[in-house]
């Protein structure tokens, strides 16, 4: 089973509109109301890929009620776990005319220090279930800024394997603990390392704690430092659409790998392939079957340099 993490799950809104025109009204034309934050965005990957998982997080009030009962209309297993205050709402703005998504993101309810003991009870009896754990997100406001490590302790002590998609001090924070694969985009790689440069940047995570960086670039594709060697794996084609959702589908092919025990080079052909098939959908958490399919035999991936033997 992969247990999947979102301690600020959300209820996603996303509007469609013509063109965004900065200081100017919109008519939006379509609006999708759905259970995310990226965690949960990652479950529903999984899930359409048959694989077992789990939800949990944190969730709380009417918003959160919302979502939750959305998680169950989509028949995802939902455990999370309660607070006294209410979920946040992200509203995306997509544009029709050149597909770019514009996102603003609440910061979320505090969460008390009973809730966040309650959370990592019941956490620690999810982990013993599960082969991997995807901490993915945003910290919402109570949690310690180590969060993340204690977590991965956690699923460490109870033989998981973890995968960490956060940024910013909460993935600092994190590194100690050892996660097994981390995976920053480019930006968020020069934002915690003062690094440019790919191989620089995750280098400097790798000798903080981080087994594995995968580091994501865009259209330019995933770059994938690791014990046994680093490999390059770039879309064999751009796809046109809304890229919010393409990050939470490469985490889950990356989740689905490891589970399954894949090599590095087909997990990164996967997960190029995956991410690449979410962009033509309007929300994150979908990807389109016959675009997956059709990339996941053409995605070249090169092997960069030699395995590192210092991890």
């Amino acid at each position: 089973m992969i247990l999947t993490v979102t301690l600020n799950a959300a209820l996603d809104v996303t509007y469609f509109v013509d063109a965004l025109v900065p200081r100017s009204s919109h008519r939006v034309d379509t609006v999708h109301e759905r259970a995310g934050g990226k965690g949960v965005n990652v479950a529903r990957v999984l899930a359409a890929l048959g694989q077992p998982t789990a939800v949990t997080g944190l969730a709380g009030g009417p918003t959160g009620a919302l979502l939750r009962a959305e998680l169950h209309a989509a028949g995802l297993r939902d455990e999370l776990v309660p607070v006294a205050g209410d979920s946040r709402r992200t509203l995306t703005v997509v544009s029709r005319q050149d597909g770019d998504a514009t996102v603003f993101n609440q910061a979320g309810p505090l969460v008390q220090p009973a809730e966040w003991a309650a959370f990592t009870d019941r956490y620690a009896q999810l982990v013993c279930d599960a082969d991997v754990v995807v901490l993915a997100g945003s910290l919402p406001p109570g949690p310690p800024e180590d969060a993340y490590a204690r977590l991965v302790t956690l699923a460490a002590a109870a033989g998981a394997v973890t995968v960490l998609d956060t940024s910013g001090p909460a993935l600092l924070a994190a590194l100690a603990a050892g996660p097994d694969v981390v995976k920053p985009n480019t930006a968020e790689l020069t934002a915690v390392t003062g690094e440019f440069e790919i191989g620089p940047a995750a280098a400097r995570l790798r000798a903080l704690g981080a087994r594995t960086v995968v580091a994501s670039d865009g259209p330019a594709g995933l770059h994938a430092i690791t014990p046994h060697g680093s490999w390059h794996a770039t879309p064999p084609e751009r796809l046109a659409g809304n890229p919010t959702g393409a990050g939470d589908a490469c985490v889950a092919a990356l989740a689905a790998g490891l589970a399954a025990g894949t090599p590095w080079p087909e997990i990164l052909r996967e997960a190029v392939a995956l991410s690449a098939a979410a962009v033509p959908c309007p929300v994150a958490g979908d990807f389109d079957a016959d675009t997956y399919h059709r990339l996941r035999s053409t995605v070249p991936v090169e092997e960069v340099h030699a395995a590192h033997p210092d991890r």
